[in-house]
């Protein structure tokens, strides 16, 4: 009798799992009164700085459709207790006595405070900028929402504890996390920020606290532009107990392209987050990163900002909270505004764009920044040695920097700059359908699948599969018809539990060859017998995990031989950040082919990171092929491919040093054919510089 329960145990189990998935929203907040304050005196640094900042970002989400979408929360202002998490009470006096200030006075008290200005109305915004993210901090944590975004202003990652900076009044940010510590318990958190600017306030906020890790990149020109500190450069690493756990990545070179952003998640914030293990992910989500920006001077199209949330979302259960801080073109920041908040409720993310590898100058910053915490992070200890010279810090300006001159012709200013618009992203009918054999019920959420024999595909299967029973072709037929639903984008993505899980993805791998715009990423997991008749035309990439040592065939054949294979999550994981996502981007599938062999060892947990991680790729366009007796893996996956957040790895051990020399020797090898691979400016060459 038990053996007859336990798949209905299991079922139950899925359903629930699946539901909790369904459930969770992404909050919204926003409020009109955060626009009404404007710079009232001129001031060419602070003119940038205004309400449509706001307006337009707001409307575009409207728009779209996407702020319907949501779940609205309302602000609230913070209380004095909540400001004083992070700011002095002689500084939040000196700010409450501004709404009744003489413009001569708000003049006058601004100047003794770095490129901000004073109105009236600001105090009364501030405050609700500050309690607007620990409104949204509130949501998350008591799972009202799983996720949001904060629409705010003025910004905060740069005021300081006693100090008004950079537009920013009270730090939200700063105070969110203070606030999540105290009131929720939340023993470690990670703040993300990748506005153009250093957060120094956020730095100086938590240098000497273990509890939270912070990372910035940002435009730092050799401590030539603003703000212009030393503190800002990549050997910044934290004070006392909190070294190790700030993370400064400088950028010295405008210009800065996807690949750059890309690649410093995969191979130092991904890798450092995972060890972390954060309850809670904050970001300072600050656009003037974005291309067109007058502040930033970057090349990263909008699109970039929905992979960077997505490759976010699988982190601390998928508690994230966003919040606004700069962003000053007012066409790429809607934009960016909108790619993000799409990713967070669960759209799949856009084919990636320009993906031509990292500069050089992007791989000297990565470089320091690896090397500077190498000593504290296991992931990184095989990072190379620190560079002979501090590029950062030390190496003069070039002449094409100083000025606007560049080639003999004057350079193009941010404004001038011209991008496509983002593609639209329209989800598919079905996001998850699934192909499973009679008495494996379908979890909720997901379109069981099946299809009537097409007796062209039936004769196909049949020439190609001569030898096979027959009584797999319906399953091969129905597998077929699934990927050409994914084709045409009215069905995202599948699972399916197979006979056979190499014939399947033979047979899938063959079919989606024979469309010209097809490219299939094939992702196994595990002994799976790989087939070895793949053609060199670049149509698959197949990168196989598992515990034996075996020959790399070609440039689109990597095979990544693990000790203790998929069983160790470390490893494993340091392999998926480091090696297999930068292969993903690059290559850029249509498809993503997932394949999972009985007894891989992977653990449900390092499955659904796995599974949740893929679907950056490809429109979110995965299929998982798993063998039948599999199907207490059905509910995992299934909740990974309706867009739920993976469960924490915990904190993850160091990994065996076999495995680290290996994959590194292996990275090493790889990178002459794979750009985003590389970890350093190549000795001969230094990179190619955009």
């Amino acid at each position: 009798m038990q053996k007859e329960r336990a798949p209905l145990a299991i079922n139950k189990l899925q359903s629930m799992l699946v539901r909790e998935v369904l459930k969770m929203g992404t909050a919204l907040i926003y409020d009109e009164e955060m626009t009404k304050y404007k710079l009232l005196w001129v001031d060419p640094t602070c003119k940038i700085e205004v309400p449509e900042r706001l307006i337009v970002s707001y409307e575009a989400l409207k728009n779209s459709g996407l702020a319907d979408r949501c779940v609205s929360v309302p602000v609230r202002e913070a209380t004095d207790e909540d400001i004083l998490l992070v700011h002095s009470e002689e500084y939040l006096e000196a700010v409450k006595k501004t709404p009744f200030m003489t413009l001569e006075d708000l003049q006058e008290f601004t100047l003794q405070y770095g490129d901000v200005y004073f109105h009236p109305n600001i105090y009364h915004c501030a405050k609700l900028a500050a309690g607007a993210s620990l409104q949204l901090v509130d949501s998350v944590m008591t799972g009202k929402v799983r996720n949001g975004m904060a629409l705010v202003r003025p910004p905060g990652h740069h005021s300081m504890r006693s100090a008004a900076n950079g537009f920013c009044v009270f730090n939200n940010v700063a105070i969110a996390a203070h606030y999540a510590k105290q009131k929720y318990g939340v023993k470690r958190v990670l703040i993300v920020d990748w506005d153009v600017h250093h957060g120094q306030g956020v730095q100086y906020s938590f240098e000497d606290d273990p509890s939270v890790l912070y990372f910035s990149w940002h435009r730092y020109e050799h401590q030539k532009f603003w703000p212009q500190l030393r503190e800002s450069d990549y050997d910044n690493v934290g004070k006392e107990k909190g070294e190790g756990f700030n993370i400064n990545v400088p950028w010295n070179k405008v210009g800065m392209k996807n690949s750059d952003y890309l690649s410093v998640f995969c191979h130092m914030l991904l890798p450092v987050a995972y060890e972390f293990n954060p309850e809670l992910v904050l970001v300072c989500a600050g656009f003037d990163s974005a291309i067109g920006d007058p502040e930033g001077e970057m090349c990263a199209s909008p699109d970039i900002f929905a992979h960077l949330t997505h490759l976010l979302m699988n982190l601390a259960g998928g508690k994230l909270c966003a919040v606004l801080e700069g962003g000053y073109n007012l066409t790429s920041l809607p934009q960016s505004v909108c790619q993000t908040v799409q990713t967070l409720l669960g759209d799949p993310a856009p084919r990636p764009a320009n993906l031509d590898g990292p500069c050089e100058s992007a791989l000297e910053s990565l470089h320091c920044s690896r090397s500077a915490h190498r000593k504290y992070w296991s992931c990184l200890k095989h990072a190379a040695e620190p560079p002979a010279s501090d590029v950062s810090t030390k190496r003069p300006k070039l002449a094409e920097e100083e000025g606007k001159v560049e080639n003999g012709e004057e350079k193009k200013s941010a404004e001038e700059e011209v991008w496509p618009e983002p593609p639209r992203r329209v989800p598919a009918p079905v996001r998850t359908a699934s192909v499973l054999p009679d008495g494996v019920s379908c979890p909720e959420g997901c379109e069981l699948f099946s299809s009537s024999e097409n007796p062209v595909t039936v004769k196909k299967l049949r020439e190609n599969f001569p030898n096979d029973d027959s009584d797999a072709l319906p399953v091969l037929s129905s597998l077929i018809a699934l990927v050409e639903k994914m084709e045409r984008n009215e069905i995202c993505n599948g699972l399916a539990l197979v006979h056979d899980v190499t014939m399947a993805m033979t047979c899938v791998v063959q079919h989606a060859a024979t469309a010209l715009s097809n490219r299939v990423l094939v992702v196994c997991v595990g002994d799976v017998v790989v087939p070895t008749h793949y053609k060199e035309d670049g149509k698959t990439l197949l990168v196989h995990f598992s515990n034996k040592e075996e020959e790399q065939k070609s440039k689109y054949h990597i095979p990544v031989c693990l000790k203790k294979g998929c069983r160790d999550v470390s490893g494993f994981m340091q392999a998926v950040l480091g090696l297999l996502l930068p292969l993903g981007y690059e290559y850029d599938p249509s498809l993503v082919l997932l394949v999972r062999a009985p007894d891989s060892g992977l653990c449900d947990g390092t499955w659904q990171q796995l599974t949740g991680l893929l679907q950056g790729l490809a429109q979110g366009h995965t299929l998982v092929l798993m063998q039948e007796g599999e199907s207490v893996c059905v509910g995992p996956t299934a909740s990974s491919l309706l867009g739920g957040a993976a469960p924490s790895l915990g904190k993850l051990p160091a990994p065996l040093p076999e495995d680290v020399e290996a994959l590194e020797r292996l990275r090493t090898r790889l990178q002459v054919d794979w750009k985003l691979l590389q970890t350093t400016a190549p000795e001969t060459g230094r990179g190619d510089e955009h």
